[in-house]
């Protein structure tokens, strides 16, 4: 497991720069914080998803909170909680083969069925396992380049809280079933940035961990620096900032709302446009529209593991429950909280839950 301090100082949690925001942040509270974050913005962008901001506007004004009575998280969490669970049995000895052997044993294998709300990158991946094909060619199909790694990059983080090359290169090997090319950079830039953001890292260090995950000429990376620059340049009026970050990323016309450099990018630019604070982060994805789940869980798994799970206002934190199994049954009664406690044994010795997943009682890896 991770190493590093279990308590750290944070600085400025509250976004505006005063420093009163300042606190201690213990590493469980992190790690709460990220996965909480990342089920507090699925709840929140789902029903903004493949909308633009005009039909945002024109249905409910700005988003500010739930716009549903009974908010519900996606594919994005239940998949996170998937990786994480894989991620608690295997700790850094984590192959592509574990991963392979996880897909089969709790998706591909289970009776066919729709697997409602899974992303074309997960449809396209199971296909190929069904016929027999293995990673990594069971990751050649039209959307490798997708955000349905980047979605669940967020545990890695966690895990190797601090170390964002170990992240990024344990969600690679996640990823190699069901990605590769920018659908890897964009899970690798997710996981070393909220890696160092578990760390006590900045924005600007969170940014910069997550760009040097990947490859500095990918289309990711250079997505990732148009919206920061956007996001500096904008001024605190949200529709401006959210203007600024979604015209420095956005491709006009570009059909798909869940490709990777696109979706990750707009992530870190409402993450950088708030300066770290949660409920700022989460809401200026949300209001961008396109893949707005996705871009919110990232920006809240971010903002979540940088300021913990205190940060994010209790309302939301209350109306997250265990995910429904509603894409994929064998994840369902699951809580996310219980994931990040999985992910921090040193602080959480009980792995009561995780020996359902491949008998994993006593681990400690």
């Amino acid at each position: 497991m991770a190493g590093g301090t279990a308590t750290t100082r944070e600085h400025d949690c509250d976004g505006d720069g005063d420093g009163d925001g300042d606190r201690e942040v213990g590493r469980r509270d992190r790690a709460r914080g990220a996965l909480l974050g990342l089920a507090v913005g699925d709840a929140l962008g789902a029903p903004a998803e493949n909308l633009r901001p005009s039909e945002i506007r024109r249905r409910w004004g700005r988003i500010e909170g739930f716009v549903t009575d009974r908010p519900a998280g996606t594919d994005d969490t239940e998949y996170a909680v998937f990786s994480g669970l894989l991620l608690a049995r295997h700790g850094s000895a984590l192959t592509v083969a574990d991963v392979e052997r996880a897909w089969h044993r709790w998706i591909a294998d289970l009776d066919e069925r729709p697997f409602r709300g899974a992303g074309f990158s997960e449809r396209g991946t199971l296909e190929n396992l069904r016929r027999g094909l293995a990673a990594p060619i069971s990751a050649q199909h039209r959307h490798a380049w997708s955000d349905g790694l980047a979605m669940r990059a967020a545990p890695f983080g966690v895990f190797a809280a601090g170390r964002p090359a170990e992240a990024a290169r344990l969600v690679a090997v996640d990823g190699s079933v069901s990605h590769e090319g920018e659908g890897i950079y964009g899970g690798q830039a997710v996981a070393a940035g909220v890696a160092a953001a578990m760390g006590g890292g900045s924005v600007t260090s969170v940014v910069a961990a997550a760009l040097s995950a990947i490859p500095m000429d990918s289309w990711t990376a250079r997505s990732i620096r148009r919206a920061v620059v956007a996001a500096g340049r904008a001024g605190t009026d949200p529709p401006e900032r959210e203007r600024a970050v979604r015209s420095a990323v956005v491709i006009g016309g570009h059909p798909w709302t869940d490709l990777a450099p696109e979706a990750v990018a707009l992530s870190f630019g409402a993450f950088a446009a708030a300066r770290g604070d949660f409920r700022t982060a989460v809401l200026t994805a949300v209001n961008m529209g396109r893949d707005a789940d996705t871009t919110a869980a990232v920006a809240g798994a971010l903002a979540g593991a940088r300021c913990g799970a205190s940060a994010i206002p209790g309302e939301w934190a209350d109306a997250i429950p265990p995910v429904a199994g509603s894409c994929l049954p064998a994840m369902r009664g699951y809580h996310v909280l219980d994931i990040a406690d999985l992910l921090t044994p040193e602080d959480h010795e009980n792995h009561e839950g995780c020996e359902e997943y491949e008998e994993c009682e006593g681990n400690t890896a």
